[in-house]
């Protein structure tokens, strides 16, 4: 395996052996290489084209030490209409990264996303950005971060949906519900926006939410328990844009004239 087919992937704590890229190289700290290792590859979604795209990085990528174990790399990935996003990467090897086969993995990554380019497309309208916000500082390992982005979404979707089926509930001064797990229980039993993955224990995920948030600011936990509750709010917004377009086809073809269908 190349040092791309590493980076072109969703960083693993595991340690990955790669074939040798600094061999013969000293190491020695503040030294800077560049490096021939084959083309990161990660998907955007790109403004210009309106699409999820393939990035692809040109030429080297540039390497600077930290020490013998520890590299910094930095590199820019194109689309092919010519839009770019900078990327960087620090990357741990498990002994000596300038010997032969070294056992790597990502430590940190972070992509600076610029106007033409998202970390995913805007399908979920004004929720795409949070989306993109807990993505990003998740991948900065800023746990609770990524968490706090993940809850407001929950909350929103749930406000918004509530609102639009005329689900009553009482609100503090600034229009906050003041019980949201109520709430949420009230709209999920209308609509079923909880995703059946976790049909079992509906809430015991927003309860996690709001531990992390409120609670001690523990990153690790909100690294842990992101994946899993980043799949929750996700599969929450999708049922939530189904059940609208659903229901937007259902009145489109009782107004056809001859249909006898009902909603």
């Amino acid at each position: 395996m190349r040092l791309s087919d590493v980076l072109s992937k969703l960083p693993k704590k595991e340690y990955v052996q790669v074939d040798s890229f600094l061999q013969n190289k000293k190491g020695t700290t503040g030294q800077s290489v560049n490096i021939s290792v084959g083309n990161i590859a990660l998907n955007y979604f790109c403004m210009n084209c309106g699409d999820l795209r393939t990035f692809y990085s040109k030429g080297k990528l540039s390497v600077i030490f930290v020490n013998k174990r520890l590299i910094s790399i930095d590199s820019a990935l194109t689309c092919g209409c010519g839009a770019s996003i900078p990327i960087w990467f620090l990357v741990e090897s498990k002994e000596d990264i300038t010997g032969q086969a070294p056992e790597i993995r990502i430590l940190k990554k972070s992509d600076k996303l610029i106007q033409s380019t998202r970390i995913r497309s805007s399908q979920f309208e004004e929720f795409s950005n949070l989306l993109d916000k807990a993505e990003q500082a998740y991948n900065e390992e800023l746990g609770a971060g990524a968490i706090v982005y993940l809850r407001k979404i929950l909350e929103k979707i749930t406000i918004q949906s509530a609102n639009a089926i005329n689900i009553e509930y009482d609100k503090y001064e600034n229009g906050n519900p003041k019980n949201f797990q109520r709430l949420l229980e009230k709209v999920d039993e209308k609509c079923s926006i909880i995703p059946k993955e976790f049909s079992k224990d509906k809430y015991k995920l927003f309860r996690e939410l709001s531990e992390i948030v409120h609670g001690d600011y523990d990153e690790n936990l909100g690294i842990m328990k992101f994946e899993a509750l980043n799949r929750l709010i996700i599969g929450i917004l999708e049922n939530v844009k189904n059940h609208k377009e659903i229901m937007n086809a259902l009145e489109t073809l009782q107004n056809i004239p001859g249909s006898k269908r009902k909603v």
